[in-house]
């Protein structure tokens, strides 16, 4: 037995910690991850703000590859903490869970909870640059290789001002990739600025010389009326906020017909609650209390019948906005997704019910409208149960049900394991269906191009043979029908050409599956298919064909390497040109396949583009084409080089 003792246990000091298990601290050493540390600089920005110091945040991306953070808040303190006899500023910098956020004497209200934000970021950082304003003086520190001190904290000047500037650069040996992206960054600023109304978020972006500025009067009904905008809706956007009790409610909520999904978004202390929590549990007991109690006491409930909470939600966007002191601030897991305070469920159930309730008396005509809605949900609902309990009773149902001649179904009936590829065009399908797993994978080529979805009626869909294809094979209805628990796969993988037709397409599903089948999305289960762009090979002195296969130009330059001298490249035009050997090898195979999962990480980026590229306001969409696309980039092709 190997000894275990003392000497195999390691001591890492300072920031070591950090940079040796990023992952632990940021979630991942991807775009995404590399974004968060843009969040927590940004998040202590917020947090003076959300107290009431300074009204302007200002985001700058550098030529050089940097960040920086300037807000208007008090500034943070520079005087000598005296417990360790070093700046206050130097340790916040540098030592985990160190900061003013772990009682009530400095925020009433706090988004960095686990105070490790600026240290964090300064630790996976190439240089992280300090400069702050207080007291009538400017303080300057800078951090280099890791978190590193450099020097001594410096008084530059004085001045009138106060607030904080933190630039910094992250390191390249951390991350994957050191490249900040304008429109996530500028997404969290706009999330961020319909938060804290009245608060003013600038980003600039010195590489391209974009600039956008957020500034909300009216916060959470603005937010509303963005993510709605391409929606018809059945009243105006109704709010309310409660600021009576320790926990501060703020809500927003707006009823669309021809939306046949839930959209809540939660946030506590602006910090968004992607798993729920109380609030979102208190939120949904109170507004279905509120609509089944006003349509009993006006004798508006068919056989008296109550509405489920589904039917009642049905159509409705609602953002919930808490602020809660640290004191009785609960989150379940580290990563802040879930509230777990079970005060708030309490007081957002009474409050929801009292001000819907009072709102639904006042607007008699607006209530019909929405008892009836509720009602045509339900209905579908129980139509819906109605035929599946049928279906399973009568076996030849099933056997009735038209599914395309052109549908490759897979033998098993291990439903979670299989997997549908839609492909595109039948040259692809043909090839698909050779080089299948036959146990698991489905093959469904589309005849041509599907429709646009965002601007046709369910009627219509259902008239349309690509579509009326696609939700008889997934076989879990559609719109108000669908129930994920009845779909034939585990996974839907959208597998088109690497060209802007195969783009379109792949667009034209999303959106569709968005609109009438977004539980697929929400679940994990819609998937893009990768294939590669290029084939590379050569034929040895033994006659031997040797391959490899290349996803980018990157991953072209590599693999002529590791072919060597006499390689032949070939770029794929299309799916049709592979074999199936090459298709199911690069594609298909779960060992050496690459797919993308599609989430909905944003629902405000996710309605604003398909509000823009799939509505009708081509004014609106060729405003959006000239600010994003390169006409004049030149495509590569490369075909059969010989060297």
């Amino acid at each position: 037995m190997e000894n275990y003792n003392a000497s195999n246990i390691e001591l890492l000091e300072g920031l070591e910690g950090v940079r040796k298990r990023p992952a632990m601290y940021i979630g991942s050493t991807n775009a995404t991850g590399l974004h968060h540390l843009v969040w927590e600089i940004v998040d202590n920005a917020v947090d003076e703000a959300l107290n009431g110091y300074g009204d302007k945040i200002t985001v700058t991306l550098h030529k050089d590859g940097s960040c920086s953070v300037q807000d208007e808040g008090r500034g943070i303190p520079c005087d000598i903490h005296k417990a360790t006899g070093i700046p206050a500023i130097q340790l916040i910098f540098t030592t985990l869970h160190s900061g003013g956020k772990f009682s009530d004497t400095a925020y009433k209200s706090s988004a960095g909870l686990h105070g490790v934000g600026s240290s964090v970021t300064n630790a996976l950082s190439v240089y992280c640059d300090v400069t702050v304003c207080n007291d009538g003086k400017i303080n300057h520190i800078r951090f280099e290789n890791g978190g590193k001190k450099i020097g001594k904290l410096e008084v530059l000047g004085n001045t009138y001002k106060h607030g904080t500037t933190v630039r910094f650069k992250p390191d390249p040996k951390i991350f994957s990739t050191v490249e900040f992206s304008y429109d996530r960054i500028k997404s969290h600023l706009q999330e961020s600025a319909f938060l804290l109304k009245k608060v003013r978020f600038l980003l600039i972006d010195e590489r391209t010389n974009n600039k956008d500025e957020f500034y909300y009067e009216n916060g959470l009904k603005e937010y509303v009326e963005e993510l709605n905008q391409s929606k018809i809706k059945i009243g105006p956007v109704f709010t309310f906020e409660d600021t009576s009790n320790e926990i501060n409610v703020e809500i927003a909520l707006q009823y669309c017909y021809n939306d046949y999904n839930e959209t809540i978004r939660s946030y506590v202390n602006n910090v968004h609650t992607g798993d729920g929590g109380t609030h979102e549990t208190g939120f949904r007991l109170g507004i279905t209390r509120a609509v089944n109690d006003y349509a009993e006491n006006n004798n508006l409930l068919r056989n008296k019948q109550k509405l489920e909470g589904s039917d009642i939600r049905e159509g409705l966007t609602a953002i919930i906005s808490l602020r809660l002191p640290e004191s009785i601030l609960e989150f379940e897991g580290q990563t802040k997704g879930k509230l777990g305070t079970q005060q708030a469920m309490s007081i957002v159930n009474n409050l929801v019910y009292s001000k819907f309730s009072y709102y639904l008396n006042e607007n008699k005509e607006f209530a019909v409208k929405l008892i009836k809605k509720c009602q045509d949900s339900m209905n579908a609902r129980l139509a819906a149960r109605k035929a599946k309990d049928e279906a399973r009773n009568h076996k030849k149902a099933k056997e009735q049900i038209l599914l395309s001649d052109k549908l490759t179904p897979a033998q098993s009936k291990e439903f979670d394991k299989n997997e549908l590829f839609i492909v595109e065009g039948d040259s692809a399908g043909g090839t698909a269906k050779k080089g299948r797993d036959p146990r698991y994978q489905a093959i469904l080529p589309l005849r041509g191009k599907p429709l646009n979805t965002d601007s046709l009626t369910m009627d219509k869909i259902l008239q349309n043979t690509e579509f009326a294809t696609i939700i008889n094979t997934i076989g879990a209805g559609v719109g108000p029908n669908f129930d994920i628990e009845e779909s034939h796969y585990g996974k839907i993988i959208i597998m088109t050409d690497a060209d802007t037709d195969g783009a379109h397409i792949q667009t034209l599903l999303l959106t569709f599956f968005y609109n009438y089948m977004r539980p697929l999305i929400t679940e994990g289960k819609v998937y893009v298919a990768v294939p590669p762009l290029y084939r590379i090979f050569k034929t040895d002195s033994k006659g031997k064909t040797v391959e490899t296969y290349a996803w980018d130009n990157i991953g072209l330059n590599e693999a002529k390497q590791k072919i060597g001298a006499g390689y032949k490249v070939a770029r794929y035009k299309g799916l049709g040109e592979m074999s199936d050997t090459q298709l199911r090898n690069t594609t298909m195979n779960p060992k050496n396949r690459l797919l993308i999962q599609v989430n909905i990480g944003d629902p405000l980026s996710v309605e604003n583009k398909i509000a823009v590229l799939m509505g009708k306001d081509a004014d609106k969409r060729k405003k959006w084409l000239e600010q994003n696309v390169d006409f004049n980039e030149q495509d590569e092709f490369i075909e059969e080089v010989k060297h």
